[in-house]
């Protein structure tokens, strides 16, 4: 498509005059989702789909009372940023629903007997570090957490950690933001890595992923450790 370039003046001139109000809309759809989600219809609990949709249009509308955009404006610059996205934009999507593929072929129970092979059962402390870095390497595999956590979990997470006492809603939050330290290093997660270094025009493509990998080796050891320290393992 063709699109009206914007000038490097009138792109000055909207930082001044929004500076930080930009990130306004971008907080307030997970902080809505969460109080949306504390909820409940009935004695049913409001789905998390329901939470993250309410939390956009919320996002939406403060949007647009900070920025007051024209129609004419919005519907191009919309165009304009999907056509640069691409089809990554349905990235997410495929991939959450590729870990639900792999976990239904059983891709989880060959992880498991192959673990199985080199970490002694009963073992946590293992157990925990190689549930840790299987999530990491699944999700730079993957390119997303969420088609690694199913699959990671099912082949290592409960064999390994849950079924000798861990505690369910620790493991699991650790272990889906320990694959997050994955999303970090690798370019198949080109919604977060590739996608920003073409919108921004970045020269360096793996730029972004240069940057954050330090930060990413810091948070999966700090993951293990609390990991350990929840489980009480001395």
């Amino acid at each position: 498509g063709k699109f009206e370039a914007l000038t490097y003046e009138f792109k000055v001139a909207q930082s001044e005059k929004f500076k930080n109000k930009i990130f306004i809309p971008a907080l307030l759809i997970g902080i809505s989702a969460f109080l949306i989600l504390q909820f409940k219809i009935g004695k049913t609990a409001i789905p998390s789909a329901v939470g993250i949709g309410g939390g956009s249009i919320i996002a939406l509308i403060a949007a647009s009372i900070i920025l007051k955009p024209k129609v004419k404006d919005t519907t191009e610059d919309t165009a304009k940023l999907l056509m640069q996205i691409g089809a990554s934009a349905l990235l997410p999507q495929l991939l959450a629903a590729l870990g639900a593929v792999f976990k239904e072929a059983g891709v989880g129970n060959v992880i498991s007997i192959s673990i199985s092979s080199v970490v002694p059962t009963g073992n946590i402390f293992l157990g925990i570090i190689v549930y840790t870095i299987g999530m990491v390497l699944f999700t730079m595999i993957m390119g997303n957490a969420f088609a690694a956590f199913s699959v990671i979990t099912a082949g290592i997470g409960i064999p390994f950690i849950l079924k000798h006492g861990g505690n369910p809603a620790v493991i699991g939050a650790l272990g889906m933001t320990a694959g997050y330290c994955g999303t970090l290093m690798t370019p198949m997660a080109a919604n977060f890595n590739i996608v920003p270094a073409s919108i921004l025009e970045i020269k360096d493509k793996n730029g972004i992923i240069r940057t954050q990998i330090p930060m990413a080796l810091i948070l999966i050891f700090i993951h293990i450790v609390l990991m350990l320290l929840l489980f009480k393992v001395k």
